[in-house]
């Protein structure tokens, strides 16, 4: 395996002519990343192409695993991205532009209800995957050890016995493993492109494997107004494949992925995505354990 020099748009170009793509123009969506772990970036290729790349070997090793699971999982599995080329001499992923809006950017518009079909049609495939080539997934929320000691001091007073609490309940849903099926890893509403109402593709594999079925609806909530996005998908999730998704356990994983990324952001001095605070956002969730009837103080 080789990875790229590094994260230049010369040094992209030079190895897409290696996989016979040479002559394009290529515009690099830069990464600002220090740690070598995050050494990866993407690249429109003449208007036509998204090119993934990596330039350390811990993100190549990311890709190549990527490259790997979407070649074992076509063609069984719906709303994949199209392969033109790939490559592990050097690391590349290069797959076909997709017209269309990322997730977070068009929700607002869209029928939550369908969203919440077509992704439960996407799951369904997904997790139906034989499991036994796949390794545990990484991870990524903080654990709720990290989030009990430093997340307190980014919330409000009145909160902080709250935060500490929602960790407890965490700790407890997800005490017992449940079955462990092959998930994204990382289904947030950015890594989705939707087109008048349909969806188009799901991108970024590269954290796919095994875990919670709900680890893949940790993103749902707050994707739109309210809980709605993920009381549909479990819905429709239930009626396709006859099984049920615990809402707690989805809720679980979304605590601790709001948390966290509001923690990692704040001790960073990165603003979070809608501009707002951590307090607002232990607000948010309060109010989605309430619209979903959980009661944390029982």
């Amino acid at each position: 395996m080789r990875w790229l020099e590094d994260g230049s748009a010369e040094a992209v170009a030079e190895a897409l002519g290696e996989v016979g793509l040479g002559g394009h123009a290529v515009v690099v969506r830069e990464s600002l990343e220090d740690d070598p772990m995050w050494w990866s970036a993407s690249a429109v290729v003449g208007e036509q192409y998204v090119v993934k790349f990596a330039w350390s070997q811990p993100a190549a090793l990311r890709l190549a695993h990527e490259i790997a699971v979407l070649a074992a999982l076509r063609p069984a599995v719906p709303f994949l991205p199209e392969v033109v080329a790939s490559s592990t001499d050097p690391v590349l992923l290069v797959t076909r532009l997709v017209p269309g809006e990322a997730l977070f950017d068009v929700v607002d518009s869209l029928d939550r209800d369908q969203v919440g079909r077509q992704l439960a049609e996407f799951l369904r495939e997904l997790h139906n995957q034989p499991g036994h080539d796949y390794p545990a997934a990484s991870l990524q929320p903080a654990t709720t050890d990290v989030l009990r000691e430093q997340f307190p001091r980014w919330a409000r007073p009145d909160q902080r016995a709250d935060v500490i609490s929602w960790c407890d309940w965490a700790d407890d849903v997800l005490r017992t493993p449940g079955p462990q099926v092959l998930v994204h890893g990382d289904l947030h509403g950015g890594n989705q492109v939707w087109d008048q109402g349909k969806l188009r593709v799901v991108v970024d594999f590269e954290t796919a494997g095994l875990a919670d079925a709900e680890y893949d609806l940790r993103a749902f909530p707050g994707t739109g107004p309210g809980v709605e996005l993920l009381t549909a998908t479990i819905r429709h999730y239930a009626q396709l494949t006859g099984r049920e998704l615990s809402v707690e356990r989805a809720m679980a994983w979304h605590l601790r992925t709001a948390l966290a990324d509001a923690l990692w952001r704040s001790e960073g001095g990165v603003p979070l995505p809608d501009g707002r605070t951590p307090q607002a956002w232990v607000v948010d969730l309060a109010a989605r354990f309430e619209a979903l009837g959980i009661n944390l103080r029982a």
